[in-house]
């Protein structure tokens, strides 16, 4: 049953759908085999091992790279443009839009990353180390691998978009930006269908593992599916990982008038900010955002059927997470008791035991969709309307 919201009373060219989705991830590369590893517990997180930093774990994808580009557009891209044209592709295929006879000045693409620039950098300079740091080795290509709108520009070039584009940074919520960033441009009528998410390549930085390690937050474990242990008491950290989601959204009207499948609507989102310290989130600034998504929507946290979470599995961002949580729906008669009671324990618990279901993909993901709107931070809420 669908719950009653706001989105209700809008008009539909207001009402913004999900009708494709495009993803590459470690447990999965297309949205049903992702499903039924999530619903199999399948982990993709596996030894890796990463120059200077040497042996650790990751989160890899193993996508057919050739599948939408030719063996030149990789060697001169990035590999974050990759996952990126990949999940594009994909998604429009899974949307079933007539992509040939689309008008593409119509289309706006909306990327968020969390980083950019450094895998290429860090590839220079070990290369130029080779010659004795002589600059003139340098890539031509580094400026347009480097330059912040890389990952949505490779897409356009790629997919022959004319229309808006950009890349949104916006930290672990970047990809939601990126989605909220679609909606907000179809409403404004600056383009008839979006393709919104995120994507990330942060796995082929040494730098990521590095300093990770140096801030005691990098997950380690015998058993690599083990190690990504969010809201445990035995959690160690973060397991790093690459991958990414784009949606197609489109105005319910638009949807509508082509037969498309639907499958989510936008019923309300939020954007705030801690404003308080560098990595170390504010619970008090989480629940409202949290309760300014539902405001938005016309939601009540009794409405709320499942919580997407952050779940970084470090020692302090999940009990500052776990805060936020009972803020929002620690009073809920349905929830708010077994909320309080599991997440004081801060021991993981089988979703049976929840009277309000959290997932935390991540553990059997690795830190990647971060940067996808497939799987939301509670940073920047989205209640989907499904």
């Amino acid at each position: 049953m669908i719950a009653p919201s706001r989105v209700d009373l809008l008009p539909d060219s207001q009402r913004i759908v999900i009708t494709g989705i495009g993803l590459t991830a470690p447990n999965g590369n297309d949205w049903s085999t992702f499903r039924n590893a999530l619903l199999e517990k399948r982990s993709g997180v596996r030894p890796y091992t990463i120059r200077y930093f040497g042996d650790t774990l990751a989160g890899v994808c193993d996508f057919d790279t050739s599948r939408y580009q030719t063996k030149k557009d990789i060697r001169r891209g990035t590999r974050a443009g990759s996952v990126g044209i990949y999940a594009a592709n994909e998604a429009i295929k899974h949307s079933g839009i007539d992509w040939a006879n689309f008008d593409k000045s119509r289309v706006g693409i909306y990327i968020g990353v969390t980083e950019h620039g450094n895998v290429e950098t860090e590839n220079e300079i070990f290369i130029i180390k080779g010659f004795d740091y002589d600059t003139s080795c340098w890539s031509h290509h580094h400026n347009p691998r480097t330059v912040a709108n890389n990952p949505a520009g490779e897409i356009t070039l790629n997919m022959g978009v004319t229309g808006p584009h950009y890349t949104i940074g916006a930290a672990c919520a970047a990809g939601n930006a990126g989605l909220i960033q679609g909606a907000q441009m179809l409403r404004l009528d600056e383009c008839d269908l979006a393709l919104a998410g995120g994507t990330s390549e942060s796995i082929h930085t040494f730098g990521i593992f590095a300093s990770f390690n140096s801030q005691n937050a990098l997950a380690v474990h015998a058993d690599p599916t083990q190690a990504s242990r969010p809201f445990d008491m035995d959690r160690t950290g973060i397991v790093v990982a690459e991958g990414g989601c784009i949606y197609t959204l489109e105005r319910f009207s638009d949807a509508k008038a082509r037969g498309a499948e639907i499958y989510g609507e936008l019923a309300g989102y939020a954007i705030n900010t801690d404003a308080t310290d560098f990595v170390l989130p504010n619970p008090e600034r989480q629940a409202q955002c949290v309760h300014l998504a539902l405001k938005r929507a016309g939601l009540e946290p009794e409405q709320i059927d499942i919580v997407s979470t952050h779940a970084t599995g470090t020692t302090s961002g999940d009990i500052q997470e776990c805060d936020a949580l009972r803020r929002v729906f620690g009073a809920c008669k349905r929830c708010g008791s077994t909320i309080q009671r599991v997440l004081s324990a801060m021991r993981w618990a089988p979703p049976a035991l929840w009277n309000l279901p959290v997932t935390y993909h991540r553990s059997v993901m690795g830190l990647c969709i971060r940067r996808s709107t497939l799987i939301t931070s509670i940073r920047c809420a989205i209640c989907p309307d499904l």
